[in-house]
């Protein structure tokens, strides 16, 4: 699954564009360097039911922002993503 997928699963899962949890991860400070992932994975679990995979990717962009490797853009297979930046303002208003 591509990261971006990932972050699309959330969506359909939570109700709620990445944009939107990252800010609410944000007004909860857990956006701090001292914040473990675990903390906010918990949290994710918790309030949403997301699993740790998603959970992680989320993590990903609330600690380090929407930029990702470029390690799987522009490859095939199953990781591969179309842009080393994420969309988080919801599948409907990604530009083609």
């Amino acid at each position: 699954m591509s990261f971006q997928a990932y972050l699309d699963a959330i969506e359909d899962r939570t109700g709620l564009t990445p944009r939107a949890l990252v800010d609410r991860a944000t007004e909860k400070g857990f956006d701090d360097p001292s914040v473990k992932a675990a903390t906010i994975v918990q949290w994710l679990a918790d309030d949403y039911g997301l699993g740790r995979g998603h959970a992680q990717a989320l993590v990903h962009v609330i600690k380090k922002g929407p930029r990702i490797s470029t390690k799987h853009v522009g490859t095939s297979g199953a990781h591969r993503d179309d842009s080393d930046v994420l969309w988080l303002d919801g599948k409907a208003a990604r530009p083609r």
